[in-house]
């Protein structure tokens, strides 16, 4: 059995619907469960958004958008072209003058070239140049995390530009006590998270450099910050809200490290919660319920390639949505054919070359190449199973130091552009979208099953690389696991929802940093449950397709049999519902026998601290604090 899409002709038409009723009595409980999907598209009450691509379905007629793109600046007041390959007669760069006062790092003496000219030159600098605080012709460092405040604070404290609003936020704070700043955009009537939820636009969140040491993401959103407020940008917002977050690991970006001041990549927090850095992430999500998400990474372009394939990365950007068990399959159709589609066309127009996102593991032996893990850590997975269209986009810059920064920038800031663009021009479809799998999500509980743990799917690929010596393309056919088709390792029934007992309070606080609802036992039940046995037990790190993540070790994996069983529910205790639309992300930290659950990572203790009930529970139930 195999976890894909399905086909469009199966999402959009109805009277496909009693064939597909036909086929259900006849299918394995996993495969009919996917089918009642389908059938539930053909009756929801929600009704679900057409899908253009499909020959002969309806489409939605919407007003044209304006072809807005950010201006590279060379000069301030200069005319440029716009970098989405579309032109707009007379665009100026905005009058917004450039923070004053700014001290840059030395960083030392400049890195030596990875490569020679010949690789080089495959990378020309766009036709127009950015002018972040970072990038400026003689800088060493890149834009510092004092120069991004006041960046983005005078955007938030300049005078307003007609019905547009900006709001300097201070999402949390760094381990080293550096702020993490978001700038909100929107012409709602407020900036906070309930009015721009009632003000009828989506709302997209923008994350750069979670990673220190990937700085493109973040000087790009700088960009983009500065267009959204008073820029080619603008007009977006009379369709969508958008918060710009550019800088997720200040600490890092100051030391130029991938991981947070304690030794963890925060990107593989996002469901344990154990660093400040992706709890503020989490909390923005909570606050301003996203849409979409986009998470602004850098790769490695030599290094190990060198090592294992004798060649150089060479595509500009590598992309990649929500690949993780159990995400909503209509938010991967929208993912693809509304987002990733369009953004390598964008990227294209531009001459910046893509693929799919992939990466290799620090084996020199190992020559494998995988796509984005499955696991559901990343921000990437656990922001899709909070029902967003949740993208990643990698630049080739891990290692390069200054080389190409120009490029990188260009092609984050097409991409970005490129997901604004798509938001906006399908927000009601959007939106449909994501009422339908809210709903759909909640009422999957008690039914059928689910799949506790996922993993990627091995072929063979041709993949294109740059020859180190000529810089010439070279095809070399490689190992690849494809994160599009995932294969179910473990399934089991869907349960109605996980008792913990009153010890679990630290995992209670995790799950509601999740937007995860749990209740508190108020009076004395019993509960028909599956509990967990034991059967083996060993000390792991946490790993992902690179090796063994930093700041994951020593995890508890067990392996274990669900028995039935009616155990006793003291006041106290808690229940976590699964007809809540967050349910999967309660599956992922609950179910203890995989490498990311709270039980192998310690936050609950004991097996005899949780168990799946089976049955709805007849119990009086109060809030949690």
């Amino acid at each position: 059995m195999t976890l894909q899409s399905p086909r469009l002709s199966q999402l959009t038409d109805p009277a496909a619907a009693p064939a597909a009723r036909f086929r259900l009595l006849n299918m394995r409980p996993a495969a009919a469960a996917l089918a009642a999907v389908l059938l539930l598209s053909a009756c929801a009450s929600t009704p679900l958004p057409p899908w253009p691509s499909t020959p002969g379905t309806a489409t939605v007629q919407r007003p044209s958008m304006p072809a807005p793109a950010p201006v590279a600046r060379v000069q301030r007041g200069t005319v440029v072209p716009a970098p989405l390959g579309q032109e707009r007669q007379g665009a100026v760069a905005s009058p917004l003058p450039p923070p004053t006062a700014l001290v840059a790092q030395d960083e030392g003496p400049i890195a030596a070239a990875p490569y020679n000219a010949a690789v080089a030159a495959r990378f020309p600098d766009p036709a127009t140049l950015y002018d972040t605080p970072g990038l400026g012709r003689d800088r060493r460092a890149f834009t510092t995390n004092a120069e991004l405040g006041q960046w983005l604070r005078s955007l938030a404290e300049a005078a307003p530009s007609g019905s547009t609003r900006t709001q300097l936020v201070n999402a949390g704070t760094s381990q080293r006590g550096e702020p993490i700043l978001a700038l909100v955009a929107t012409r709602a009537a407020a900036t906070d998270g309930a009015t721009l939820s009632r003000s009828g636009r989506p709302t997209v969140l923008l994350i750069g450099q979670q990673h220190g040491d990937e700085p493109a993401g973040g000087e790009a959103l700088l960009v983009i910050a500065r267009e959204l407020a008073q820029g080619l940008l603008e007009p977006l917002l009379d369709r969508v809200n958008v918060v710009v977050v550019p800088r997720a690991n200040p600490d890092g970006a100051t030391a130029g490290t991938r991981v947070t001041a304690n030794g963890v990549d925060m990107n593989r927090d996002h469901l344990l919660l154990g660093t400040p850095e992706a709890r503020a992430l989490a909390k923005l999500v909570n606050d301003y319920q996203p849409i979409l998400v986009v998470d602004a990474h850098e790769y490695t372009a030599v290094g190990r390639y060198v090592q294992k394939f004798n060649a150089i990365q060479r595509y500009d950007a590598l992309l990649q949505y929500a690949t993780t068990a159990n995400y909503p399959e209509f938010l991967t159709k929208a993912s693809m054919e509304w987002y990733h589609q369009p953004m390598v066309a964008a990227l294209k127009a531009q001459g910046l070359t893509s693929d799919w996102y992939y990466t290799t593991s620090t084996n020199p032996q190992d020559k494998l190449i995988s796509m984005g893990g499955t696991q559901p850590d990343t921000g990437r997975n656990v922001n899709g199973l909070k029902n967003t269209v949740s993208l990643l986009i990698e630049t080739r810059g891990v290692g390069l130091g200054r080389m190409h920064i120009q490029r990188r920038v260009h092609t984050q800031v097409t991409a970005i552009t490129s997901a604004l663009r798509s938001t906006a021009e399908r927000a009601a479809n959007l939106e449909q979208v994501r009422s339908f799998v809210v709903r759909d999500v909640s009422a999957m509980a008690c039914r059928d099953q689910v799949v506790v743990e996922a993993e990627a799917t091995r072929t063979q690929r041709d993949l294109d690389f740059l020859d180190p010596e000529t810089g010439a393309d070279r095809s070399v056919k490689v190992d690849w696991n494809s994160s599009l088709t995932l294969r179910p390792v473990k399934v089991r029934p869907r349960p109605c929802g996980y008792w913990l007992s009153a010890s679990s309070a630290g995992a209670v606080e995790r799950l509601k940093l999740l937007g995860v609802q749990v209740l508190r036992i108020a009076e004395q039940g019993s509960l028909l449950a599956d509990i967990y046995r034991e059967t083996s037990r060993e000390t792991a790190d946490r790993q992902d397709v690179i090796g063994k993540i930093a700041g994951g070790s020593g995890i508890v994996r067990v392996q274990v049999t669900p028995m039935r069983s009616a155990i006793d529910a003291p006041p106290g205790s808690y229940y976590v519902p699964l007809n809540q639309p967050r349910a999967h992300l309660a599956v992922a930290a609950l179910e203890p026998d995989t490498q990311n659950s709270y039980f192998a990572n310690r936050l609950i203790t004991d097996l005899e601290h949780t168990a799946r009930i089976m049955s709805t529970p007849s119990l009086v139930f109060e809030e949690t604090d």
